[in-house]
């Protein structure tokens, strides 16, 4: 008598038996994108195992907006994937099988309403992460996914050109469908080692160099350590190269003890990181008052050469900058903290107008992989149908979420792809 479904879940889950045996469809990862393509896939009648690395499923979720989980945003699909640069068409059958409203619709079933507190950003209404793992844990053990803990997966499971599985440690786990969601190298401490390159590459996938991204910024000027914690908002950034656009990103600033973090840093880290693969340091600029041109900077000295002749310049700097960030620019241009308007000679307010309407600062690098919350880089899209996400390489393989050469800003954008990725290969596989 074949044994019932109940019976291969145990086998699965090692409560019946320590090997494993077979699945349907296998999912390498159970973070957000390897538990809802389990899931997805599960709803469709699958028999799924997910094999997780670590001794918990979703750690980088509960990582994920400082806790409070930032699930999607509500811009239009349209501005969403263009925020993701020039490949960000390739998410449009992801976004189509299951966009914003439908995630919030699916967390919403599974008991985890969501809100918009600021009309842009949403957020589990309970705003903890918490509750977003354990609706997605509950939702696929309801669905008889086997989940493995503390399972290293080694290889995959290649005969005569045809996947038949997975290797890990001495076992083998059958599987004709198999779906990589391990992630890329961000977070090694909550499972980015980066290991599903190795079996992408084993399918005969090109790897595109992964780098460090959505990760604060280390520059050489040591001025900018005694403004740690100084934050503007907002600040325009730049990289003065060729073939950078020159607008660059507005947002928020944080000046740290070794260099620069914030919304827009982090937003720019990617093309920064990219850049210090082949330069060894890369500059960058800093409009620390948008909307403020070098002209109206000049005329406002003018104004208080002749109207604020008893305040110091560094004092009546303060009132458009943090105190200390003002005291560090006038130094940098050699204006003591007593010296009035008057007292300033033109190369030194030349200089000043400088650093405000374009501070330059030199990249020497990034804080690493420990600091990085996301990959940039990873398998070429090239080689993945967008329609499906399955390999053009291997068939039988997928690859989603954050292994794939996609990736976008702060902001939501990043965990919608791995929901709508790992929900549309699971579904179709």
């Amino acid at each position: 008598m074949p044994p019932t479904r109940a019976a291969q879940a145990r086998r699965l889950n090692g409560f019946g038996a320590p090997q494993l045996e077979a699945a349907d469809v296998a999912v390498v990862g159970a973070g957000p994108a390897g538990l809802m393509a389990a899931i997805a896939a599960a709803e469709r009648g699958a028999r799924v195992a997910a094999l997780e690395q670590l001794d918990r499923p979703g750690a980088r979720l509960l990582a994920t907006g400082g806790g409070r989980c930032n699930l999607t945003n509500l811009l239009a699909p349209a501005e969403f994937m263009a925020r993701f640069g020039r490949h960000g068409r390739f998410m449009q059958p992801a976004l189509e099988a299951l966009n914003q409203v439908g995630l919030r619709q699916f967390l919403h079933s599974l008991g985890v309403p969501t809100h918009a507190p600021d009309g842009l950003h949403v957020y589990p209404t309970s705003d903890s992460a918490v509750t977003v793992q354990s609706a997605l844990w509950r939702r696929a053990r309801e669905l008889g996914v086997a989940v493995h803990l503390a399972a290293r997966v080694s290889a995959l499971w290649i005969e005569a050109g045809a996947l038949r599985g997975l290797q890990m440690e001495g076992r083998r786990l059958a599987a004709r469908r198999i779906i990589i969601a391990t992630g890329g190298r961000s977070y090694p401490s909550l499972g980015g080692s980066g290991a599903g390159y190795t079996l992408a590459r084993q399918a005969g996938h090109t790897i595109v160099e992964p780098t460090p991204a959505l990760v604060p910024l280390v520059v050489a000027e040591p001025w900018t350590s005694k403004c740690a914690g100084v934050a503007v908002s907002p600040a325009r950034i730049w990289i003065p190269l060729a073939g950078q656009p020159r607008e660059g990103l507005t947002g928020d600033v944080l000046f740290t003890h070794t260099g620069l973090s914030g919304p827009a840093i982090l937003d720019l880290s990617g093309d920064v990181a990219v850049l210090l693969a082949t330069h060894k340091t890369v500059p960058l600029r800093i409009d620390l008052a948008p909307g403020t041109s070098a002209d109206q900077w000049r005329r406002r000295f003018e104004k208080w050469r002749t109207r604020h002749g008893r305040a110091t310049v560094a004092g009546l700097l303060d009132q458009h900058l943090p105190k200390s960030l003002a005291r560090a620019l006038c130094e940098a241009c050699l204006i003591s903290p007593a010296m009035r308007p008057s007292q300033v000679t033109q190369g030194q307010q030349a200089a000043l107008v400088e650093r405000l309407t374009a501070l330059p600062l030199t990249v020497t690098g990034t804080e690493g992989w420990d600091r990085a919350m996301v990959t940039r880089g990873g398998v070429s899209l090239k080689e993945v149908d967008p329609r499906t996400l399955a390999s053009r390489r291997l068939r039988g393989l997928a690859l989603v979420g954050e292994i794939l050469d996609l990736d976008g800003p702060s902001g939501g954008f990043n965990l919608q792809w791995a929901f709508s990725s790992g929900h549309l290969a699971g579904r179709c596989l």
